[in-house]
């Protein structure tokens, strides 16, 4: 039997590609390198894929970055977009690991949180983004994997922050597993 998605993870899948979209587009800082930004749509992206899973987030990264450069810059950049369901969906295979629901996120998991969120990005920005702009779309290596560098830095760095303090705020209105007692 196929196990699927919630009614509340589909409609958490596109919430969050449009908000990923808002973000990307509206909340994001030039870097001064071309079409290069810090953006706080990757800290939101690995909240939720934390909250929803894998595919969810894979899904929100993939819709939410497709839609941002349809709307905002009239053609998709597809080796991105790819990078951003591979962020998403990596992350989002935490969500196995780390009970949020039940209020679970201090230093072991914030720690885990920190090290899957820069080894995916880093894979993703650093390799992926680069070499399929490359060969997708015949850029120049020297200034792709400039861009790969910049963009994968600034997204560690906005994960490991702000993701950081959605995460722990979060956890921080869920109950705690094991804290109710029954009054006798």
């Amino acid at each position: 039997m196929k196990k699927q998605l919630s009614i509340k993870t589909v409609v958490a899948i596109g919430i969050g590609a449009a908000l990923f979209a808002i973000l990307g587009r509206f909340v994001s800082i030039p870097t001064g390198i071309p079409n290069t930004t810090i953006e706080t749509s990757y800290a939101f992206l690995a909240f939720m894929a934390v909250i929803f899973g894998p595919i969810a987030g894979g899904l929100i990264g993939l819709i939410g970055h497709a839609l941002k450069d349809a709307i905002f810059y009239g053609s998709i950049w597809w080796s991105w977009v790819i990078v951003s369901l591979f962020v998403g969906f990596i992350i989002g295979l935490l969500a196995y690991k780390i009970r949020i629901e039940f209020g679970e996120f201090r230093l072991k998991e914030i720690i885990t949180f920190n090290i899957v969120q820069v080894v995916s990005q880093a894979i993703g920005w650093f390799f992926l983004a680069p070499f399929l702009d490359v060969q997708i779309y015949a850029e120049p290596a020297s200034k792709v994997y400039t861009q790969g560098l910049i963009a994968g830095a600034a997204n560690i760095v906005t994960v490991g922050i702000l993701g950081t303090i959605l995460l722990t705020t979060y956890a921080r209105t869920r109950s705690k597993s094991g804290s109710l007692t029954k009054d006798i």
